[in-house]
């Protein structure tokens, strides 16, 4: 079993999806993904001949992602942009300090009680 957070899906098998697909698969209707597609400039999906969207898994994903910041942690759109901004090891390691600094602070409170 594949290691997933909680916004990653199984994807069927194929190339490209459309809007009506990735719709239903993310759980948004088509006009939010419009939407999404004009303030996430990262969503890409290509045109056929008609000028019907078409979207990669890495799109999906990308979205599935959005609707998981927005939804689920509450980012404004400004935050999502930002928080998708951030590379995983800058997360990390901004991750890192902030859990350095809590113990710090945890460790000086215990000293204070002690002495």
């Amino acid at each position: 079993m594949q290691n997933r957070t909680s916004y990653q899906k199984e994807l069927p098998d194929k190339l490209y999806f459309k809007v009506g697909e990735v719709s239903a698969i993310v759980g948004v209707p088509a006009y939010v993904l419009r939407f999404w597609e004009a303030e996430f400039k990262k969503i890409k999906p290509k045109r056929s001949s008609s000028g019907q969207r078409l979207y990669r898994k890495s799109d999906i994903e990308l979205i599935l992602k959005i609707k998981y910041l927005l939804y689920e942690k509450k980012f404004t759109i400004q935050g999502a942009k930002q928080h998708l901004k951030i590379k995983p090891e800058e997360k990390q390691e901004k991750s890192s300090i902030t859990t350095l600094d809590e113990i710090r602070m945890e460790l000086k409170n215990i000293r204070n009680l002690i002495s």
